[in-house]
């Protein structure tokens, strides 16, 4: 099912774009809608906004933050590891004035949302984690990169993702007590279904649902089902029950 994405550097549907200083970086930010605030963490493909960020934006406040050294940012050789780069996304969610919010984190991204609940519990109040990629194969490696800023953040997420099997980020996985949602394309050629198993081995009160007919990138692949989803989560997060048969979103 076709849909219409673009690059974020475009400010496609609707949303405007400031800028927020944290942690000694110029963190770009996107944002539409008012009502609580959901913020988003990019793949290592950039800051990239689908329709279904525009249709959540219609219930909440939801700002896209691109993480230092992605897009036309400078290249970012300070950071280390993921950890580091959560403490500096959670100084720019500070910096926009914002009390506990909703965290969404896709791919690479995930894997920041999960180092970002761990490291601050009390600013987390529920947890989104689309195609997560905290967990991958041993020959799972990035898709080619085709120009400079590709390449550039390549590099990065290279150097931030770790190993494929984190055991330090496993090890504590079980300490995030935020209601979590995780989501995984059923035509996900990167990170097989199969996974799912581990992170509800982690998270045992983790909500875990397969989206029919979505590759890696399920808010691109099935922006309606994926929206509506992921709104009836946020909405009652504690509450939340998966009704669908076999926990596969196809409708």
């Amino acid at each position: 099912m076709g849909v219409v994405t673009q690059a974020a550097d475009q400010a496609p549907f609707g949303f405007g774009e400031t800028h927020v200083e944290a942690d000694g970086f110029r963190i770009r930010v996107l944002e539409k809608g008012s009502g609580k605030p959901l913020v988003c963490l990019h793949g290592s493909g950039g800051l990239r906004l689908a329709s279904a960020h525009a249709r959540l934006a219609e219930r909440r406040r939801v700002i896209a933050l691109e993480a230092p050294g992605f897009g036309r940012s400078p290249v970012n050789r300070r950071t280390q590891d993921m950890a580091e780069l959560a403490r500096t996304m959670l100084a720019a969610a500070g910096g926009l004035g914002l009390g506990p919010f909703d965290l969404m984190g896709q791919s690479f991204g995930a894997k920041l949302a999960l180092w970002a609940a761990i490291q601050t519990p009390e600013a987390v109040r529920a947890l989104v984690l689309t195609a997560p990629s905290a967990i991958r194969p041993e020959d799972w490696s990035l898709p080619a990169a085709q120009d400079e800023i590709e390449r550039k953040q390549d590099d990065l997420a290279a150097r931030l993702f770790g190993p494929p099997v984190d055991e330090v980020l496993e090890s504590r996985m079980g300490e995030i007590a935020c209601p979590v949602l995780s989501l995984f394309g059923t035509r996900d050629e990167l990170i097989p279904t199969s996974f799912a198993r581990r992170y509800k081995q982690l998270m045992p009160k983790a909500n875990v649902m397969f989206v029919y007919d979505a590759g890696h990138r399920i808010l691109e692949d099935r922006p309606e089902a994926a929206a509506s989803l992921i709104e009836d989560f946020l909405e009652e997060p504690g509450g939340f029950l998966v009704n669908r048969e076999n926990g596969k979103l196809s409708d």
